[in-house]
């Protein structure tokens, strides 16, 4: 739900979007999804949405039709542009190869086209599987895993700046950030912010630019970015 209300909400305003890595989940929907986005002050919109999302609905999967609380956990990277150095010596790097579980017939099955790689130094691992070739998954696993060490040098550089502000950052699975419910009652509600909406199928849909704005406005994100 949460990768379609971005596609569409990245469609809506014209942005390039490409699934860069897909994990399907163990009986349906998906577990994991690596999506690129393509645009002016793209990154710079989407920070808004870096954190744990909490959705409340009758769940479609209980015989019983019970209200369920499901969380998901959406992070915002920066890709890596071209002129930052992000250094990546061979021997700090693990590449394995192994047959894709990803849509595509009998050429996914007969070929190690999938690829693995684990960036020792910081224990990183990025997996892709959704092009044919072994050289196009790992060309888009290597931009996958400079961006996140590049998200990792800007979270050591933001503790560092806390530390000398005497200020404790929390990061992780704490407390959500926006609640999509869908029963007993319907709203969405940004808990940063306060901001919310009586129509969360419109939200879901892409309609996500109110909710941005008043992250923007508020200038929550300033200092982390």
């Amino acid at each position: 739900m949460l990768m379609r209300m971005y596609l569409r909400w990245a469609e809506r305003r014209g942005y390039k979007t490409e699934a860069l890595d897909v994990s399907p989940g163990e009986e349906a929907g998906v577990k994991s999804v690596v999506i690129g986005i393509s645009g002016d002050y793209a990154s710079g919109y989407l920070k808004s949405e870096h954190g744990v999302h909490r959705l409340v609905r009758l769940s479609p999967f209980d015989a019983d039709h019970g209200r369920h609380t499901s969380f998901a956990l959406v992070e915002v990277m920066p890709e890596a542009a071209g002129d930052v150095d992000v250094k990546m010596e061979p021997d700090d790097l693990k590449i394995d190869v192994y047959r894709s579980s990803a849509p595509g017939g009998q050429h996914m099955q007969k070929t190690s086209s999938a690829v693995r790689i684990t960036h020792i130094p910081t224990g990183i691992i990025v997996t892709c599987q959704t092009e044919r070739s072994q050289r196009q998954n790992k060309e888009t696993a290597m931009r996958i895993l400079k961006a996140r060490i590049l998200e990792k040098r800007l979270e050591q550089q933001a503790e560092e700046r806390a530390k000398l502000k005497g200020k404790r950052i929390t990061a992780g699975w704490g407390n959500q950030i926006r609640s999509y419910v869908l029963h007993p009652y319907k709203m969405v509600k940004d808990h940063r912010t306060d901001y919310q909406s009586g129509n969360p199928e419109a939200v879901l849909d892409g309609e996500l630019d109110e909710f941005i704005n008043a992250y923007l406005r508020s200038g929550l994100g300033r200092e982390q970015w």
